[in-house]
């Protein structure tokens, strides 16, 4: 988490392929997010479906190959004359069930409005305390962490969780291990160390059936070393070091910096798809769109609301930027956070031409466009629509042909 000080046009448009087609939109037709199937209710599936759900088991049996994630979607290259679509990524950092239940409700309410978010995991999370000395934190003593071990029952839960949420087409990315802020936190780490944390990270998931001694519970339904493409530093500190370290381990984007609500680009092969300022109403200055910084600005959760309800708003209606939002699965303020998170989704995963996706389904998304489309996509200011507006059904601007 970090804390903010208070303070072209283009041939544009995409398809997520998946949904259900009504009425008219944005491409002659409104594709509205289908249902992801639950974890509790899985579609029927014929025997070759049944045969690659059947877990092949990975070292230990923590994880396993099960195939493809269930709700997937595809994403293609923009046509001419299309806008894009308004993406949201919830992300929450850290990701543990505790006694709070907050993973679990906000996975059910994900899964209840069509949307996918990332969970960013911190492997402590799946690791229990009395076997701590198995974690070597770079510049600080065996075992030593800045945020606390679960209990065992928490880990239990967490690990449930972890399992549902990737079922239910959701991200598992990482917030690394020990949270270690200031002068001698992960500011300070070499890309060696980077690396030592990253894998450290990757060896909790995969080895929790060891550390916890809990064999015969089932496997995570994912080779970690494939879903991991892209993490949140702790108090966004130290990205500069860590981009040089995780792009040979794997991952494809970092999501740790403090920015504007602008198209993202590419920094050291990563895409950089950092926080943003949003406006904060009533202050006549900006705040990073996380929980924690709503909180150090003293705000309130109604505040956050009205915040992220403007901060999507000057996206949807200008230049159609991703926006990127960050919490915590905690009750500051009485839980008014929640509440306000909660709030938004709900009021803007089922509105026409919008995408509550995952990072890694957004980077999909980017990974298939025309970069020279892209490119002129991140010409546009904060707010800003391109020159004529945005194509619609029967209209072709932004250099379409």
């Amino acid at each position: 988490m970090g804390v903010a000080k208070a303070t072209v046009g283009a041939t544009v448009g995409a398809v997520l392929v998946a949904g259900v087609v009504r009425g008219c939109g944005l491409w002659g037709a409104e594709t509205v997010p289908r249902a992801l199937p639950s974890h509790d209710a899985a579609p029927e599936a014929g025997a070759a479906e049944a045969a690659e759900r059947r877990p092949a088991l990975i070292g230990d049996g923590s994880t396993s190959f099960t195939g493809s994630q269930p709700g997937a979607v595809r994403a293609e290259r923009m046509r001419p004359g299309q806008r894009p679509p308004q993406f949201v990524v919830f992300s929450w950092d850290g990701a543990g069930e505790d006694s709070n239940r907050l993973f679990s409700r906000f996975r059910e309410l994900g899964a209840e409005l069509g949307a996918t978010q990332t969970f960013f995991l911190s492997g402590l999370y799946v690791l229990p305390e009395s076997e701590r000395m198995r974690y070597r934190p770079p510049g600080h003593p065996r075992g030593a962490s800045a945020i606390s071990y679960l209990s065992d029952d928490a880990v239990r839960r967490t690990v449930g969780e972890i399992g549902r949420a990737w079922k239910s087409g959701n991200e598992i990315g990482t917030h690394f291990n020990g949270h270690f802020c200031g002068p001698t936190g992960v500011n300070s780490w070499t890309p060696a160390q980077w690396r030592s944390e990253i894998t450290q990270a990757k060896w909790f998931v995969k080895n929790w059936k060891t550390t916890t001694g809990w064999t015969d519970r089932p496997p995570l339904p994912f080779d970690y070393d494939k879903e991991l493409i892209g993490g949140r530093t702790p108090c966004l500190e130290g990205r500069a070091n860590l981009r040089k370290a995780a792009r040979g381990l794997g991952f494809r984007y970092d999501s740790s910096g403090n920015g504007m609500q602008v198209w993202p680009k590419r920094r050291d092969g990563l895409w950089d798809i950092p926080l943003q300022q949003v406006p904060l109403p009533g202050r006549g200055s900006e705040v990073l769109a996380m929980d924690y910084n709503y909180m150090a600005n003293g705000a309130g959760g109604a505040a956050m609301r009205a915040s992220l309800m403007k901060g999507f708003d000057r996206a949807y209606h200008g230049n159609r930027a991703p926006l990127i939002v960050g919490n915590h699965f905690e009750q500051w303020r009485g839980g008014s956070y929640m509440e306000a998170v909660a709030d938004v989704m709900r009021a803007v995963c089922t509105r026409s031409e919008v995408r509550c996706v995952s990072f890694r389904t957004l980077v999909d998304w980017l990974d298939a466009q025309d970069p020279v489309v892209l490119a002129r996509l991140r010409e546009l200011n904060v707010g800003e629509r391109p020159a004529g507006g945005w194509p619609g059904p029967d209209r072709r601007v932004l250099g379409a042909p």
